[in-house]
């Protein structure tokens, strides 16, 4: 049988203009991609979910291309919750549907299942732990803060121009340090495409300045964001996490298995980094498949 084709389409949600990549039909499942990445980091998932009788969505989150800059200028991860939320209404998910992230996908997907849990029926989240376990790191774990120092550095102005510099020469160094060994020649191809226009390289940076920043202009979303601090999905909920991951490393994890709710299950990828659905696709595809099959 011929592999499922994956298409491009567009929708608006939430106030925003998403393109995105679809594959399959039935059920929905919902894929979110994190930094430095693009929807394009699904393709070796969405074949086999189209395959499992789902139909899969990864959008370009908001601000890289395709997808539009949002005129609001709101990259809170409450906002991209919202954006979830906003793109089930609008694809027609009903509360079978699936939501699954990667980096900064991740807490997108945590947050979406908090905010709205009848529409999510399962979660899965990749290389960004649930619970406060991470945000405890920044305060009591030096290795991980030392990992963790693009982060900081992103706050400053100048960010803007270096890491677009040179071909996006910081972007690759991230890849090589995050997922070591890899040959992320395709990935970074399309996400120097997503992040040309300096426009689209300050909105994915401004994820960041978000996050270590204030500036809510709906406190509806400033509750939401508190919750989701403090708060884990109640859904079935499976997180996996690279064993070479070169961005978070397996300590962090270890501390959230530790406090995580009954209902999280972890599993680590040997032989994976931090882009671990694209190091190891077919150990992560069965493990994920076999979840929500389960």
């Amino acid at each position: 049988m011929p592999e499922p084709k994956i298409k491009i389409d567009c929708v608006s949600a939430n106030g925003t203009d998403f393109s995105y990549l679809e594959c399959g039909t039935g059920k929905l499942v919902l894929l979110l991609h994190g930094f430095p990445d693009t929807a394009n980091t699904w393709r070796h998932l969405m074949p086999q979910l189209a395959a499992a009788g789902y139909r899969a969505v990864a959008p370009f989150m908001r601000g890289y291309a395709p997808s539009a800059v949002p005129s609001d200028g709101c990259y809170q991860t409450a906002m991209l919750a919202r954006d979830a939320n906003g793109l089930h209404e609008k694809l027609g998910g009903d509360n079978e549907a699936v939501i699954i992230g990667h980096d900064w996908g991740a807490p997108t997907v945590y947050g979406a299942a908090i905010d709205a849990p009848l529409r999510w029926k399962k979660v899965v989240g990749m290389a960004v732990p649930p619970t406060a376990a991470l945000g405890m790191a920044f305060v009591q774990n030096l290795e991980q803060i030392k990992k963790s120092w693009y982060m900081f550095f992103f706050q400053h102005g100048l960010a803007d121009l270096v890491v677009g510099a040179n071909n996006h020469a910081y972007i690759e160094m991230l890849w090589r340090d995050w997922s070591p060994g890899y040959d992320a020649s395709f990935d970074l191809d399309a996400i120097k495409k997503s992040l040309a226009d300096p426009k689209n390289l300050q909105a994915a940076l401004g994820y960041y300045r978000a996050t270590l920043g204030d500036g809510y202009r709906d406190p509806s979303l400033k509750a939401l964001q508190d919750q989701m601090g403090a708060g884990v999905p109640t859904q079935p909920l499976l997180y996996l996490h690279g064993a070479n991951d070169g961005c978070i490393g397996v300590d962090v994890v270890e501390s959230a298995k530790k406090i995580a709710p009954a209902n999280v299950h972890f599993e680590l990828v040997k032989a994976a980094g931090h882009f671990l659905q694209l190091e190891q696709p077919k150990v992560v595809n069965k493990l994920i498949c076999n979840f929500l099959a389960n």
